[in-house]
């Protein structure tokens, strides 16, 4: 399909109803941008820098920090910019490259999640085997596929969207995503419809089956085994769990606002759900891990008697 289409800049019409708070907007957006920055970096330098935390389980969830940081600065810095300027247009170029950035994320967080939850499903119920199957080479094909495969499929995605005529350039949020592109298209989107459906059932259907089978035996193992095992195996899991947790909060959320009609719900609701798998997971993650993986925990506290 040709590229037809005349537009080449967007208007992001949630900015001008943000307006008349836009400087309380900005300093809690800058405040939730500098702490993502902040304690992700923390956590990922402990890891980084602590040999006896080189371990799958550790290596696992720095991956999975790292594209939390890809995740808030595919948006943040783009919302500080806005709420400053007195223009809210944003190119058709730039709309793209922030749409590839925002799915990748998404993509790579649930998969990177689901390769977690297998490596905790090793770590319980085959704990004497644990070290001869996870070893380096998978560790480093396991981080390797989390990475790659949700960032081949976003690539065709974007490239489809990004040969569509458009007709309208007003977008009603505060970031580009597809779904407010196919509301301003004059054209046949049906193929790219087709394919983002399959990409969500490739990326999400195969990871659900694994993440379910990996906690059916957990629960098995913990079932048979003595109140102190249990403690254990819960204590290792939880924080995958709250993260699971956040992570389908965002989602459902997502789900709400391209499912509904969303012109009759306050600006600053709707981008609440707009933002929140964007910028909550991001935030909430690391202080997560920090405060349930013990080793962590000590290290920072450790990290702050220092200083």
């Amino acid at each position: 399909m040709e590229n037809t289409s005349q537009t080449t800049s967007f208007k992001l019409v949630a900015y001008v109803e943000l307006n008349y708070l836009r400087y309380l907007y900005f300093a809690i957006v800058f405040m939730i941008y500098a702490t993502i920055i902040i304690i992700n970096a923390i956590i990922i330098g402990i890891v980084c820098t602590d040999k006896s935390l080189h371990e799958p389980m550790y290596i696992f969830m720095i991956n999975l920090l790292i594209n939390d940081v890809v995740g808030g600065t595919s948006l943040c810095p783009s919302i500080l910019v806005y709420l400053l300027s007195d223009s809210s247009e944003i190119s058709r170029e730039y709309c793209l490259v922030q749409i590839f950035w925002l799915y990748v994320y998404g993509g790579c967080e649930f998969v990177m999640l689901a390769v977690i939850g297998y490596d905790r499903h090793l770590s319980i119920c085959y704990p004497l085997y644990y070290n001869s199957i996870m070893h380096s080479r998978r560790v480093s094909n396991l981080i390797v596929f989390s990475w790659i495969f949700p960032l081949s499929l976003v690539s065709i995605s974007v490239t489809l969207v990004s040969q569509v005529q458009l007709c309208g350039n007003i977008i009603e949020n505060i970031y580009c995503d597809n779904y407010c592109l196919n509301k301003i298209a004059c054209s046949d989107m049906t193929h790219i419809i087709t394919f983002d459906t399959l990409l969500i059932f490739i990326i999400s259907v195969p990871q659900i089956f694994m993440l379910l089978y990996s906690y059916a035996k957990i629960l098995q193992i913990c079932l048979r085994a003595s109140r102190e095992s249990q403690k254990r195996a819960l204590s290792t899991c939880t924080p995958h769990l709250v993260t699971l947790l956040n992570y389908f909060i965002g989602v459902i959320f997502q789900i709400i606002q391209s499912s509904f009609n969303m012109t009759q719900v306050p600006i600053v609701i709707h981008s609440i759900f707009s933002v929140y798998f964007l910028i909550i997971p991001p935030l909430l993650n690391p202080i997560v891990y920090g405060l349930k993986m013990q080793q962590i925990k000590l290290r920072i506290i450790k990290l702050l008697m220092d200083k």
